[in-house]
């Protein structure tokens, strides 16, 4: 039973305990820590609405990060690009 322990944790073979180590049961945590920076940036990085999973990619006038469903303004659409870019156009 010791010698299955010793297995699964990487210690069993002669190349040295710390490589032994970080090749066995260490490298999980490198793996978690991979998914803790992409849980944390997702968390940075949504909308700010409470139980809204979405990405907040639009700001609000009081400075908000917030999905496009919840933004207080209606969409986009190509009439105002097209109005806007010939505004600019013309100054």
């Amino acid at each position: 039973m010791v010698g299955l322990l010793a297995h699964w944790l990487g210690l069993d073979n002669a190349s040295g305990p710390p490589y032994l180590w970080w090749s066995g049961a260490g490298a999980d945590l490198g793996e978690l820590a991979i998914i803790g920076g992409l849980v944390s940036i997702y968390r940075r990085h949504n909308c700010e609405v409470h139980r809204c999973w979405r990405l907040g990619r639009h700001a609000t006038a009081a400075g908000h990060m917030v999905c496009r469903r919840h933004h207080p303004l209606d969409r986009l659409t190509s009439a105002d690009v097209v109005s806007a870019h010939e505004e600019a156009g013309r100054s």
